[in-house]
């Protein structure tokens, strides 16, 4: 508590009270009201959150979601204790108010329209705001705007000119160490590393022209942390994309190397609006604002129907976004969650980005405004586009589906040439997702929702006959089509289909062939799985396909027929858009050629590779002695959460799904660099055996070249590894009290690692309120009411702060300094066997699998925690059967020791001084 006194502890009894009956300062209210036990509370004058309050003055300037996060976002002195917290709040909210009132605020009259709205809204910090821009004055105006509309004032795309197909110029291994100087020169760095010299150097040869078609140069490259791998490959990209007039490209696994390799990318291109335009991140539709869904949104709030404050922040920070992106960019993602808000009404990427494929495009009033259409346009004039894997592979498989039957490729991605996947060691994995097929519940209910709109009441979303209406009225075999879709797309699931399939209440009441098909896996799945308490499972059910019930295969010819009526109509609307384009290809204009394409697009998806997907799927059942093809494997699944079953799926994955990847991706590429600090296994008789399986490249002609590139940094010195050897793994309480004492031995900077969320979960409850006692914030991944991105940049800031996560966390930290200093997992990383995985494991090395894919997710994590020269750190695994043969990929000069809870403890303590 702060108050005119000074900031003073107070007990809890009296927080809870003064949360909920008195005015109060806080940052991030959700997560302030979870930490006393209490609901997130719903907006009030009463409660002043001062990230609002930020997000107003500062939109689209980064903040980590807390005090301390606050304070240094402000430039402000980073608070040591809680009551250092609880005076930077009243700072901060000083400070931005200040601000707001300077005579020199950017975009005054703008921010007061809207701030006069806000404090009309109820908004607690309205008059406030209102108050400091008078004191630098606004003019006096007889009507002024709600300052809400927010598409009409966002800047306009213009096309240009094709920039057509890039050279074929070398780069060069010296050309590539030459540019890494000027590039290390201009971060300011007098000299370079060997190892990244050379790094660079081998770099190119990815850039260097290939001699035939269908053999792409390809490295596979592992760079050790510190190398500087970064800059050692963007060296020769830029040089490649200046010599020939093309877009290098580089996908990541992780939003957050998509935002480093940006900031780094200021070595090539200083000056930032030279780099805006040299250097694009680029992910798929589904992460960007959609300018009309917040129209829609903004105008049913207006009427009250919505959280007219959160959007109105939110269109505040779409006028000052760089490109838009909700999900890794500029966007605050802790803006939807800092009040209890109704989901469907939250201002977030959830509500506001086009996830469903529901653009109308060129039809859009904001088309030549809309983020999308400009992030693609920059990255077709870009020399280096930032991209993901998911979007690369995905869009890779669409555009080579539509070569395959003869047509153009949409642009996205044709000039996928040369080809940088950092964080390589994903790639299997994201081409796994990306070749996958499901036929569940929820994705059902998505096409249905796709072809006929929204059928609930008060819902948001345009079917096909209003994206398309207008475009097939006077065709008339158009106008059919479209309306047999709509008819056959009725036999599809609607709203919830869960409640149908698997209610809580037992009574089975499915609607239509496709939900009776998902009714009777279920069936089958329950008798297969008898031994499996379900309600309980962490990761829901699964069983394989076959041999089938006669139920399924049943369900299974009726629900292929009813797909089979929605695809035919399908196509012969998409055959007769492809003929308008062509036949009256002199009568449209830019705008309805734009539409069609659009159109055009979000068929072939669908028509020409889901419905076919998915119906292939169920024919497979109907061959009930046939062998199951080789190459795939087909399985039942249900997904649980608290408990109850929500979704039923049939699905399909390659076995290696490397088989596609290397068809729609690596062969048709120039040159590939696959990259990452671990790709090599140290225990296989060729180190890069298995990087070779995993990425594609075993079965070029051209075989791959390899390249190993060792840290730089001292392991032995600064790094110790601890195999604690007397606990219980199983046993939550034990697991939760050997973190405890580590995390307190360090003095916070402890990051737990789980490979269950229930585990994650159960020690959370015991953990934080220790840590609390000891003045440690600890954060945790499924608990707290943020995305991953807001606590990891919470335990960035937070020196002494302790975080709890998954994979995701594993993946996403790049922390370095103090901050992370003791990471601990509660137990091996082993590959979940589940179907999928054991196909896998006989197809590709048996046991030696499991222990490479461990070894590696204990590499990567391990990476994590020294991430500079200086940094020291301990690396413990709560698990004393975890085997020695695991740790072979952790870096030399590592020495494993196992040791008793009480040694560890102290020897953590005396190693880093906690």
């Amino acid at each position: 508590m702060c108050d005119e006194a000074g900031a003073r502890r107070i007990g809890r009894g009296a927080a809870e009270g003064l949360f909920t009956g008195g005015r109060v300062l806080v940052a991030h209210a959700s997560l302030t009201a979870r930490r006393l036990g209490l609901q997130p509370p719903a907006r009030s004058p009463d409660v002043m959150d001062v990230l609002e309050l930020f997000a107003f003055v500062r939109p689209a300037r980064f903040c980590a979601p807390s005090p301390t996060g606050l304070a240094l976002g402000l430039g402000l002195a980073e608070p040591k204790s809680v009551e250092a917290q609880a005076e930077r709040l009243h700072e901060a909210a000083t400070l931005l108010l200040k601000e707001l009132a300077a005579a020199a605020y950017p975009g005054r009259e703008e921010a007061y329209a809207l701030a006069l709205t806000l404090e009309r809204a109820g908004w607690a910090w309205g008059a406030a705001a209102v108050r400091a821009l008078e004191r630098g004055g606004v003019r006096q105006r007889q009507h002024r705007g709600a300052g809400l509309d927010v598409w009409s004032r966002l800047t306009e795309w213009e096309d240009e000119a094709p920039r057509g197909e890039a050279g074929s110029a070398p780069v060069d291994s010296e050309s590539a160490r030459i540019r890494l100087d000027k590039l290390l020169q201009a971060s300011g760095l007098d000299e370079t590393r060997p190892t990244q010299s050379d790094y660079a150097a081998e770099a190119a040869f990815a850039f260097s022209p290939r001699n035939e078609e269908g053999r792409p140069r390809v490295l596979l490259a592992e760079a050790g942390t510190g190398t500087g791998k970064t800059l050692g490959y963007l060296a020769p990209a830029s040089l490649w994309a200046e010599r020939n007039q093309g877009a290098a490209w580089v996908s990541t696994y992780t939003r957050a190397l998509q935002r480093q390799i940006d900031r780094e990318s200021g070595a090539v291109w200083p000056d930032p609006a030279e780099r805006r335009k040299k250097a694009v991140i680029r992910k798929g539709r589904e992460n960007y604002l959609c300018v009309l869904n917040l129209q829609d949104m903004v105008q049913a709030a207006q009427l009250g129907n919505g959280d007219l404050i959160g959007l109105a922040l939110a269109g505040r920070w779409a006028i000052h976004s760089r490109d838009g992106d909700m999900t890794g960019g500029d966007f605050p993602g802790w803006l939807p969650s800092l009040f209890a808000v109704a989901p469907s009404q939250q201002a977030g990427p959830a509500n506001l980005v086009d996830r469903r494929g529901e653009c109308v495009h060129a039809a859009c009033p904001h088309y030549r405004a809309c983020f999308v259409e400009k992030t693609i346009r920059a990255s077709r004039k870009a020399d280096l586009v930032i991209a993901n894997h998911a979007l690369v592979l995905t869009q890779a498989a669409f555009d080579g589906a539509r070569s395959a039957r003869g047509q153009q490729q949409d642009g996205e991605t044709a000039a996928l040439k040369r080809i940088v996947f950092d964080e390589g060691h994903h790639l299997f994995d994201a081409a796994d997702s990306a070749f996958s097929a499901c036929l569940s519940g929820q994705e059902a209910a998505e096409l249905r929702r796709w072809i006929r709109g929204p059928e609930g009441r008060g819902r948001r979303g345009r079917g096909l006959e209003q994206r398309l209406g207008d475009l097939t009225g006077g065709n008339e075999a158009a106008a059919k089509a479209l309306q047999d879709a709509m008819r056959a797309a009725a036999a599809l699931p609607g709203e919830g289909v869960s409640g149908r399939i698997a209610p809580a209440s037992g009574e089975v009441n499915p609607i239509g062939p496709i939900e009776a098909f998902l009714a009777a896996a279920l069936d089958q799945l329950r008798a297969r799985t008898a031994d499996t308490p379900y309600g309980g499972a962490e990761f829901g059910m699964e069983c394989a396909l076959k041999p089938v019930t006669e139920p399924v295969a049943e369900a299974a010819r009726a629900a292929a027929r009813a797909l089979a009526a929605i695809e035919a109509p399908l196509l012969t609307l998409a055959r007769t858009l492809e003929d308008i384009l062509d036949d009256e290809a002199a009568e449209l204009d830019g705008s309805q050629r734009s539409r069609i394409e659009g159109a055009l697009r979000g068929l072939d998806r669908r028509a020409r590779m889901t419905l076919p997907g998915w119906r292939s799927m169920l024919a497979a059942l109907e061959e009930a002695g046939a062998e199951p093809d080789p190459d795939f494997v087909d399985w039942l699944s249900a997904e649980t959460a608290f408990g109850r079953i929500h979704d039923v799926a049939l699905r399909r994955h390659w076995i290696d799904p490397t088989v596609p990847l290397e068809a729609a991706v690596i062969v048709p590429a120039h040159g590939v660099l696959v990259t990452s600090a671990t790709l090599s296994d140290p225990l296989q008789d060729d180190p890069f055996d298995l990087a070779r399986l995993r990425t594609g490249s075993a079965r070029l002609i051209e075989p791959p070249r390899t390249l190993k590139v060792d840290s730089p940094f001292d392991y032995a010195a600064n790094s110790r590894v601890i195999v604690v050897n007397d606990l219980m793994k199983d046993d939550p309480r034990q697991t939760a009290a050997a973190m405890r004492e580590l995390f307190l031995a360090a003095g916070g900077g402890g990051l737990g690692l789980f490979t269950a969320i229930r585990r994650l979960k159960a020690v959370y409850e015991r953990l934080g309120p220790d840590l609390a006692r000891a003045g440690l914030p600890l954060y945790a991944q499924h608990v707290d009411p943020l995305e991953v991105g807001a606590l990891v940049d919470m335990f960035r800031v937070e020196e002494n702060a302790c975080l709890l996560g998954t994979d995701a966390v594993r993946d996403g930290v790049d922390v370095p300094g103090r901050s992370l200093r003791v990471l601990a997992f509660d137990r091996v990383p082993w590959p979940r066997p589940d179907l999928l995985h054991k196909a896998r494991r006989e197809r590709l090395g048996g046991k030696g699998y499991d222990d490479a894919i461990a070894r590696a997710r204990m590499a990567q994590a391990f990476g994590r925690l020294i991430r500079r020269a200086d940094d020291k750190g301990v690396f413990l695994m709560l698990d004393a059967a975890a085997p020695t043969r695991l740790f072979a990929s952790l870096p030399p000069g590592t020495e494993v020791q196992r040791l008793g809870l009480a040694d560890a403890v102290e020897q953590v303590r005396d190693f880093l001084g906690g």
